[in-house]
Formats: C-alpha cells, structure tokens, sequence
C-alpha cells in the first residue's frame, strides 16, 4: 500500500508563510505527478500547483506567484512554500500523486489526508 501524508499546516497571520510537505511512503516504485489541491468550506476542490517527476511545475491561478513547488525524490517528499498568504487562503490542503508500485503496471493515484491551513490575524 501506498500512503501520502501532509504536514506543515497551521494558524499563520496574514502576510506571513507556511511550507507543506508531502511524503509517499510504501511499496513504491517511483513517484510521477504530484499535486496540491486545497478545499475551503462550500468550495470545490481546487488545484494550487503540480510537478511532474522532472520537476516541470505548473500552478492553478491560487498559487501563481506566491507559491512555489518543488520536490526531493530521493526521499519521495513534495514541498509547497507559501508566501504573503491571505485570509482566501484558508482551506484543507491536500497532495496527490500518481504512483507505480509494480512494473508492468499502470500509476495508481493517492490522496492524502490533508492538513488546515488558517490565515488569520
């Protein structure tokens, strides 16, 4: 099995920033794609920024110019660095990534859990 677990979330004052991490952990074989979406209450989930597994990034209109991806395969872990963060920002941040476990195979997707991210003064 395949697991991604978010960390880095939290209370943050407007202004102010916050780095994400995300970590496949598992049976893996290589991890390809990997995005972060975020979902505020009412809100349908939306895509901040992805990465594909050499590292070509494309972000959603959120996270053009304030947020910055970027990853460190050796140890299968994506970042999302935020920055002048805004109150809007607010929301559950989840990663995804699409990944092989057998050779042979097509990637599966997985999502994490999420983690809160609240921008408040």
């Amino acid at each position: 099995q395949v697991q991604l677990v978010e960390s880095g979330g939290g209370l943050v004052q407007p202004g102010g920033s916050l780095t994400l991490s995300c970590v496949a952990s598992g049976s893996i074989l290589r991890v390809y794609d990997v995005g972060w979406y975020r979902q505020a209450p009412g809100n349908q989930r939306e895509l901040v920024a992805k990465i594909t597994s050499d590292g070509r990034t494309d972000y959603g209109t959120t996270g053009q110019g304030r947020f910055t991806i970027s990853r460190a395969n050796a140890v299968n872990t994506v970042y999302l660095r935020m920055n002048s963060l805004k109150p809007e920002d607010t929301a559950v941040y989840y990663c995804s990534a699409n990944v092989r476990r057998h050779w042979g195979r097509d990637p599966d997707n997985y999502w994490g859990q999420g983690t809160q991210v609240t921008v408040s003064a």
